[in-house]
């Protein structure tokens, strides 16, 4: 159960935490957006709630970015990827735990920056390392003309496991697909908002939406990637089931004890009930020894399944296919609120469940019990 319960969550916070490190936990875009990964429609960055959004509560960071896909070109291969380009506000804090090799690209106020962060998909394909250059192609709005050519450096290699990213996006300056576009210094592809509560995300999306023009949609994760997050949920199904089948596979072995204990203590009970012992009095004598065993057993297993779940959070002992569950091993969440739950909840119900077993107690009379062999 509790293996269960921290791989469960883990998994589905893992898969959550990347797929809004990618785009935040909100974002604000024009409504005649398409729905392609290119910011063909921008909007400006001089709005009431940027650069701090102080009229919603729950909101934690705000981050203006844009997407311009192009075609990487190398000496011997090419793949078309999304360049993501992101300002000096933006949050880099989520990629830190991606970044395999390098560093984080840097841009400021100043001059515009050729720095960009690729992801090891794309530099197995091209053979590409960091301190390498390349050459991306970006395609006009008159497709007469010739595409347009930036060179960029790589500074940084990340990996995040989701391989539907991986496979999309690298990192770059904003002001790059703004002088790509032709854009003026405040036109944006959207904004990405980010919230300290993720189960206040329906509250907060509701609230950023009554905050913002008209002219402007707001969207969740959930919503953009509303397959995935329906599949993680229904982890939450999959643990409360393995729970409770747990519970009554433990329930029927600690009655099916009780009753071979209360079968080998025949005549004791015979002789207790002859000196005047009443049911409830013999039946606390084997409640409370069921109790120590419970207890036996949830040491053990907390001993067991706690050990294996540490183990796993720093070894990674149980590797996972990424193109299956977006990550390369199953993440844990070990927390002490539910494990003491889990505990406390197993302990009172199956001493509950004994409580019908050691009602036999009162139907043995002391006469056939004291003969009892």
């Amino acid at each position: 159960m509790l293996i269960a319960i921290a791989t469960g969550i883990g998994l589905q916070q893992k898969i959550r935490d990347k797929a809004v490190a990618f785009n935040g936990h909100l974002t604000i875009s024009s409504f005649d957006s398409n729905i392609s990964e290119e910011s063909l429609n921008p909007i400006s960055s001089k709005q009431e709630f940027y650069p701090n959004f102080n009229s919603v509560p729950g909101v934690s960071h705000i981050q203006v970015v844009a997407h311009k896909f192009g075609v990487i070109r190398t000496e011997s291969d090419f793949e078309g990827m999304v360049l993501k380009g992101v300002g000096f506000d933006y949050n880099w804090s989520l990629f830190e735990e991606f970044l395999i090799d390098g560093r984080l690209p840097e841009f400021d106020n100043g001059n515009m920056s050729s720095e960009v962060l690729i992801p090891e998909y794309l530099a197995k394909r091209l053979v590409l390392n960091t301190g390498d250059s390349f050459q991306m192609y970006f395609a006009r709005e008159n497709i007469d003309r010739p595409p347009s050519i930036r060179k960029f450096n790589i500074v940084g290699i990340y990996r995040s496991g989701f391989l539907e990213l991986d496979e999309t996006y690298l990192m770059g300056d904003i002001r790059q697909i703004q002088r790509l576009n032709s854009w003026e210094s405040d036109q944006i592809g959207h904004f990405e908002l980010f919230i300290s509560d993720y189960d206040e995300l329906k509250e907060v999306a509701n609230a950023v939406y009554q905050n913002t023009p008209s002219v402007l949609n707001t969207e969740t994760v959930s919503e953009k990637y509303a397959s995935i997050f329906e599949w993680i949920s229904i982890f939450d199904k999959n643990i409360y089931g393995i729970i409770g089948i747990m519970i009554l596979v433990a329930g029927i072995n600690m009655i099916t004890a009780l009753l071979v204990l209360i079968l080998e203590r025949t005549q004791m009970i015979g002789i207790l009930k002859a000196l005047g012992s009443r049911n409830w009095n013999v039946q606390r004598i084997f409640l409370i020894n069921a109790a120590y065993l419970i207890l036996l057993g949830l040491f053990w297993g907390n001993l067991i399944g706690i050990g294996l779940l540490v183990m796993q959070q720093n070894f990674g002992l149980f590797p996972l296919d990424p193109e299956v569950y977006y990550v390369t091993q199953a993440p844990v969440y070990l927390s002490l609120s539910y494990v003491l739950s889990l505990n406390l909840g197993t302990f009172l119900i199956c001493l509950l469940m004994l409580m019908i077993p050691s009602m036999i107690i009162s139907r043995i009379s002391p006469v056939k019990a004291m003969r009892f062999e």
